[in-house]
């Protein structure tokens, strides 16, 4: 039988049709289906689906597992390069960081399940992740957070912050792998729905390298972990639909973890790819048994037989939907060769896990179900696994069309430019996270060399190597509201400008791509426009995607009216230092260094955080990108520190030079006195709180000082000189300006520290 005919096999024939009653089409809807999909099912099965085999086809036919919306968009991605090992399609890309070694790494969301229950949905989001890490055959060694929320004044945003940061840590701290990074953001498009996504990283040798795989006819699928019950029970389809005011009795499609459990999951699964007893590994994760059994075969081109009388359950009278629907955690699935099962289940068995085998490969290309001894569930595995795809057509939105035009010449220059950068520096997004990320352990597995906060990006050392790891998280939402393609391609330039801050090379990108309704033109006009940005960017920075994770449907109704949160691509990257101990941090070190300001962007008034957080305006366009600029820029920065050259860095992002300063001198309590070029911008607040691409600060010993400007001139990567670390103020004049910034490094330390952590007690 050829492949082709295994995965798209004849319908069952007459004589062989499961036992249950057929769902009638006016049912469609209760199992995710349009009327459309519905009919699709039937011509597949040739007959009317029963209730578990639409249940199955509507979870994996939905938006989260089946991605019908962004599927189109997302194969303009570029994915392939020298440095990948493994690109989408498994649970996890891997990238060559050299000496044999690879990192798997991804990120994913839990936004839905994070809304109506905080705590649980983080919690569950990092165990999932981390699954997915590790059945790659890697040990996971980092997480990695992108967190958004509503109004920092509204108590709702306060109890979703609060309950999201615990079950980040609770889950993270448990299982003992180190939340190094991350970004936490605020605005009130994320009041209802806030956006929790997850990243996670571990390293592999090139030959454990695992795939998702039921692998040849006669291996056994054995089921591994925490036993099956009601919880998660239709959490795809719920995390594939708006939320509303009647979400919250969602409740049961949100998961419950226990990171114990998974700890001893990952040290089994670890050792048994080790030692060769697998076959294939997968995580049941969104839609449970359905998902990764059905996943599994069509990787292989195979069918499967499944017996759902031996799948372990902790409550009784469970129906078939509800078994291979339930989402309960901690649950691994293994492919096995005949013969190995005792050698495997003793691993297993060692590790105080429930284990049972609960199916057989086969060649016949079909999903098939058995209970009490019937057949009750009878699927091709390819159309299953093959949901429709729909291209639509997008609009622009008039009113960001207008906002992005606007003209801002009338904005007034502030009076007081220290009232503003007080200001700046105590916006929740821009403020100081350490609240939040003192409740991670960052520090286990003490392979932490950048702490959070510490740098750009964080940084793992790769123990028995002289190597390192760094990996950050970035999106801009506001760049990316008012120019979809602009803001996602600057989204991927701050993500490897991070990664050169301290000294990495950039290797590879996943996304999470957070988006509204995409039924709706001008959200589709946002996915379209914003997918084309982030593959110019990736093209241009050498930094393929290797995976990642699509969120839509992330808005509130209320009422008549639905009101979606800002399009928010969120980037992770992850790069390589091929020496870990020549990195760098933001904090000013030593008093006597010469600060310049390394690239050549160019400040923009326009959709920055001064314009929205002083002047009460989210307008403008997003700051100019030149990928040459910003790849020649990334090299330079990059080989210099590589270098030993420099050994302090930040790049301008939100709030502009003024705040990427006192950043600098809050972390380093050493202050700065600055004169920025006349030239830099033309007014005198864009100077300094105006946002760019392609512009770092570094500082620079005296020994290290002609090195540097001629690495930089040679390298054709403007360098200017802005003053000194000194004192213990921050002091920035800009050209010969009458008015001056003038802050104490301690005031602003004040501002800086305050905000998240009164938030917090509250």
């Amino acid at each position: 039988m050829s492949r082709v005919d295994a995965v798209h096999p004849a319908p069952t024939p007459a004589d062989r049709l499961p036992r249950g009653a057929p769902v009638p089409s006016d049912d469609a809807a209760t199992y995710g289906l349009s009327p459309a999909e519905f009919d699709q099912v039937v011509a597949h099965l040739g007959r009317a689906p029963v209730a578990v085999e639409a249940a199955m086809f509507g979870a994996l036919w939905s938006e989260h597992c089946g991605y019908k919306n962004s599927r189109p968009l997302l194969r303009r991605l570029p994915t392939e390069g020298p440095q990948v090992l493994q690109g989408p399609g498994e649970n996890a890309g891997v990238v060559d960081i050299g000496d044999g070694l690879g990192v798997a790494f991804k990120m994913e969301s839990h936004n839905h399940p994070s809304a109506v229950e905080p705590f649980q949905g983080a919690a569950t989001g990092v165990g999932g992740i981390l699954r997915d890490i590790f059945a790659m055959g890697a040990r996971p060694f980092a997480i990695l957070d992108s967190i958004r929320f509503g109004d920092l004044a509204d108590a709702r945003t306060r109890y979703l912050l609060s309950g999201v940061v615990q079950g980040i840590a609770g889950y993270g701290n448990a299982i003992g792998v180190p939340t190094v990074g991350g970004e936490v953001a605020f605005h009130p498009c994320y009041g209802e729905n806030p956006l929790v996504n997850v990243m996670a990283l571990g390293s592999l040798r090139h030959e454990d390298l695992q795939s998702g795989t039921v692998g040849a006819p006669g291996n056994v699928l054995l089921y591994v972990g925490s036993k099956t019950g009601r919880d998660g029970l239709g959490g795809a389809v719920f995390a594939s639909a708006d939320l509303t005011e009647t979400s919250a009795a969602d409740r049961p499609a949100v998961q419950v973890g226990d990171p114990f459990m998974e700890k001893l999951l990952l040290e089994a699964c670890l050792e048994v790819i080790e030692r060769g007893l697998v076959i294939g590994v997968q995580d049941m994760g969104a839609a449970g048994l359905t998902s990764s059994v059905a996943e599994m075969a069509h990787r292989a081109g195979r069918g499967i037989d499944l017996d759902l009388d031996r799948v372990p359950r902790r409550e009784a009278g469970m129906s078939a939907l509800e078994v291979m629907l339930s989402e309960s955690q901690e649950r691994m699935m293994l492919a096995v060769a005949p013969g190995r099962e005792a050698e495997l289940l003793a691993v297993l068995e060692r590790w105080e896990l429930d284990a049972a085998p609960i199916g057989t490969v086969a060649d016949h290309g079909r999903f098939r179900l058995f209970e009490g001894g019937e057949l009750v569930g009878d699927m091709p595995v390819g159309p299953l696994n093959e949901a429709p795809t729909y291209t639509r057509v997008g609009v622009e939105a008039e009113s960001v069309r207008r906002a992005r035009e606007r003209d801002l010449s009338g904005v007034a220059v502030p009076a007081d430019p220290n009232a503003v950068l007080h200001r700046l520096l105590a916006d929740p997004t821009i403020a100081s996270k350490r609240a939040i990320f003192r409740q991670y352990d960052h520090q286990v597995m003490t392979n932490t060399v950048v702490l959070p906060g510490a740098g750009d990006a964080a940084v793992m050392r790769v123990k028995g190597t002289r190597r390192g790891v760094a990996a950050t998280v970035d999106c801009n939402a506001r760049y990316v509201y008012l120019e979809p393609r602009r803001g996602a391609a600057l989204a991927v330039a701050e993500a490897a400008r991070n990664l050169a801050c301290v000294g990495a090379r950039p290797l590879g990108v996943t996304d999470n791509l957070n988006f509204g309704n995409p039924t709706v033109a001008e959200v589709y006009h946002q996915m379209v426009e914003a997918v084309e940005g982030l593959r110019e960017a990736c093209l241009a920075l050498d930094t393929p995607v290797t995976g990642g994770n699509v969120s839509l449907y992330n808005q509130y109704r209320s009422g008549d009216a639905y009101v979606a949160i800002h399009p928010t691509p969120t980037v992770g990257m992850v790069g390589v230092l091929d020496d870990v101990e020549r990195h760098a941090g933001l904090a000013l070190r030593r008093d006597g260094d010469t600060l310049y300001l390394l690239g050549a962007g160019r400040p923009s008034l326009g959709a920055s955080t001064y314009l929205a957080s002083w002047h009460g305006l989210e307008a403008g366009r997003p700051p100019e990108l030149d990928l040459v600029v910003e790849r020649s820029l990334i090299e330079t920065l990059h080989t210099m520190i590589a270098a030993g050259l420099v050994d302090t860095a930040h790049d301008l992002s939100d709030g502009g030079l003024a705040v990427t300063l006192a950043e600098m001198a809050i972390a380093g309590g050493r202050g700065v006195e600055v004169v920025v070029p006349s030239g830099f911008a033309r007014r005198p607040d864009v100077a300094l709180f105006g946002e760019a691409a392609s512009l770092v600060v570094i500082a620079v010993r005296a020994e290290h000082d002609v090195g540097v400007r001629e690495f930089a001139r040679a390298a054709g990567v403007p360098i200017v000189p802005l003053g000194e670390v000194a004192g213990e103020r921050i002091h920035i004049r800009v050209g010969e300006e009458p008015l001056a910034l003038d802050v104490s490094v301690a005031e602003a330390a004040a501002s800086f520290e305050a905000t998240i952590e009164a938030a917090l007690r509250t």
